[in-house]
């Protein structure tokens, strides 16, 4: 039985390339996670591959419990966003993942350009950790119980990802 994303994408989304592709890949995610590290180079090889076919939908699901940097890291990535920088900060953070500590997050910060007076105070705002919530909150009421957790299209992606299985299953979508 498939799970359907129970949250559609919205404007609060982060959202890459056209919302009309025919192709929506949707994942909930963890900058400290080391299968996300690995997600993170198949996504992006789904992306070159199906180039403006297809659309990719990034939202927060830090598991804090057993990555302590997780939420940290998340929250930078919002605060970028509120300065248009969020794939940049995303970038960064999946190239970066052992190293995700506060001061490591600043240098990022500074390295794609970003106000660090107004990083600095992002980074306390309730607001985007609310955020960060309500995307844990979609991602269990659409049955996320890990990471990476992929929707295709709306529905949950239960196969393989890694290597090749991703953009096989999306071809066979197209």
């Amino acid at each position: 039985m498939t799970k359907a994303l129970k949250n559609g994408i919205t404007n609060r989304d982060h959202i890459s390339g056209d919302r009309t592709a025919a192709l929506v890949l949707l994942e909930y995610g963890d900058y400290q996670c080391p299968s996300c590290g690995d997600s993170y180079r198949a996504v992006n090889k789904a992306i070159r591959q199906f180039g403006k076919n297809i659309v990719f939908v990034f939202r927060n699901f830090p598991l804090t419990d057993i990555q302590p940097d997780a939420f940290d890291a998340a929250i930078a990535a919002e605060a970028a966003a509120l300065q248009n920088k969020f794939w940049e900060m995303y970038a960064q953070l999946f190239q970066n993942q052992a190293y995700l500590n506060e001061q490591e997050l600043f240098s990022y910060a500074k390295l794609i350009g970003l106000d660090m007076d107004r990083f600095g105070k992002d980074i306390q705002s309730q607001a985007l950790a609310s955020k960060i919530e309500n995307d844990i909150e979609s991602g269990i009421k659409s049955g996320v119980s890990g990471t990476p957790s992929f929707y295709v299209n709306g529905e949950k992606f239960e196969g393989e990802w890694e290597g090749e299985g991703l953009v096989q299953y999306l071809n066979g979508l197209l």
